[in-house]
């Protein structure tokens, strides 16, 4: 029997199934806070979470995201969208940098860095990255083709691969310059709301308040809206004699579900780590999505001023 068979044969003999495998091991080698009575607790958590959080409007139904995936979008809306979503990028350095001095472990700091180091340009260091690639990457760091998986550790540092300098590139295709996008100056009033909210809640001192910010953040960016925009922005090149390079969006829809899977993972780890106050847990959630919404919200507006 495969070890994964394994798995699933004791998550059912144990009525614990939904649980991920790092945690089913755990239970299997009997670790400290590990138990089968944690276990269904946490999965009828679980079941609060799915109905009272992951529900969230914005996570099951935004409506600007929608309305741009159709491709009717003009040149003004495009323009407005990615200078937004730049403030955006660039403003949640600022959220990650919190997270990242108020980890309350040194395995969640180096989680935290990570993205942290990621988002300003260090590749991940993909061991099954054959040579040719590597080769590639250390040429043109093209978003198109840049690892997903691996570590920073180890990991190759370029200008060209900071998330912010690939939608600068994508910026300038739409006569945007350098000091058009990015700045606090540049966001709306539900923008800079929204950033302000990731800095409040996602990079707060109380990790469990963080915690929830990410397993919320997460789970809203891997709820499809990515393959959404990149859909819309297809159809506008598509009927545009502008090409966009949407290699920052296609990354990220890549790499958005395995981080929701990490998530998932921590969320677990921390619950039977230590006492969850499963209110405040879910609270905080709803308050970042709450934030994301008004983000999303604000952008809803904006378009439908720009339309001709």
């Amino acid at each position: 029997m495969s070890h994964s068979s394994t798995l699933t044969t004791f998550a059912q003999e144990h009525q614990i199934v939904g649980l991920s495998e790092p945690s089913l091991e755990a239970l299997m080698k009997n670790e400290p806070g590990y138990t089968i009575d944690k276990a269904k607790s946490f999965l009828a958590f679980q079941k609060r979470i799915n109905e009272e959080l992951l529900k969230h409007p914005v996570i099951i139904c935004n409506h600007y995201c929608n309305w741009f995936e159709q491709g009717d979008q003009n040149k003004a809306q495009v323009r407005e969208f990615v200078v937004q979503f730049s403030v955006f990028s660039n403003l949640f350095l600022i959220a990650q940098l919190h997270k990242t001095i108020n980890a309350d472990t040194l395995e969640g700091m180096h989680a935290s860095k990570e993205i942290l180091a990621n988002e300003i340009g260090v590749i991940f260091n993909d061991q099954n990255t054959d040579k040719r690639t590597k080769d590639y990457l250390n040429a043109a760091t093209n978003p198109d083709i840049v690892s997903t998986e691996g570590s920073v550790e180890g990991g190759l540092f370029r200008f060209k691969a900071a998330h912010f300098e690939w939608l600068y590139r994508m910026a300038q295709k739409l006569s945007l310059g350098f000091s058009d996008i990015g700045k606090r100056r540049h966001g709306t009033e539900p923008t800079l709301f929204f950033c302000d909210e990731l800095t409040r809640i996602y990079g707060n001192e109380d990790y469990l308040i963080s915690q929830a910010a990410s397993y919320a953040v997460e789970n809203w960016a891997a709820a499809g809206f990515w393959n959404q925009l990149i859909k819309g922005f297809e159809k506008f090149n598509d009927t545009s004699e502008i090409k966009l390079p949407l290699g920052f969006f296609t990354w990220h829809a890549l790499i958005e579900s395995q981080h929701a899977a990490h998530t998932q993972e921590e969320l677990e780890e921390l619950y039977f780590d230590r006492d969850i106050d499963e209110d405040k847990f879910i609270y905080y959630g709803n308050e970042m999505l709450d934030g994301v919404a008004v983000f999303w919200n604000g952008l809803e507006q904006q378009r439908k001023q720009l339309t001709e």
